[in-house]
């Protein structure tokens, strides 16, 4: 018999990375992910925002940025600054940096969609490559009989179809929380 519980472990961690690609995505509301991507350079080397100060929502339409450390405040304004994707303009007060979320319009929502359905298509290639890696295992297995290797094949297809029902709903949930004004 064909184990396929390695490919359903490759496809939940492509999944995964791609539910960690959809946090990022920004759909209007302030929400700490959002800077997940943002690196900034402090003690000689780029690190994750995270990693140099605590990022909290005081609201629906501002984060506020607590620094570890006060030295590094004005790196961190700078690293999201630098961001254009973000489209953020912060404001520090030498203690705390305040990142207000302006509303997005029509067109910007629209544009994010289009952005969040390229992650859409690059998990879907991800989950494409597992079967096909785990099909030509299959072809190479010669102590498996014909009968056992389709059905082995039918259940890898049936495990990509619910992987990728579980993508595009989840881009679907994006989408209108997107869109939604």
């Amino acid at each position: 018999m064909f184990d396929t519980s390695k490919e359903r472990q490759a496809m939940s961690e492509a999944l995964a990375r791609f539910d960690d690609e959809m946090k990022k995505v920004r759909t209007g509301r302030a929400h700490p992910d959002m800077l997940s991507g943002v690196k900034v350079e402090a003690y000689g080397q780029f690190m994750p925002i995270n990693q140099v100060a605590n990022i909290t929502a005081a609201d629906a339409t501002l984060l506020v940025i607590t620094p570890f450390d006060p030295s590094t405040i004005q790196a961190i304004t700078a690293a999201i600054r630098a961001d254009q994707s973000l489209g953020l303009n912060p404001a520090d007060d030498g203690r705390v940096v305040r990142v207000p979320i302006p509303a997005l319009t029509e067109e910007r929502r629209k544009e994010i969609v289009k952005n969040a359905s390229n992650k859409v298509e690059q998990a879907k290639v991800a989950l494409r490559n597992i079967r096909e890696d785990a099909r030509k295992e299959l072809k190479a297995a010669e102590e498996l009989s014909e009968d056992i290797k389709k059905r082995a094949e039918k259940e890898i297809d049936d495990l990509t179809k619910e992987f990728t029902d579980k993508v595009e709903s989840a881009f679907k949930a994006k989408s209108e929380e997107i869109m939604k004004l």
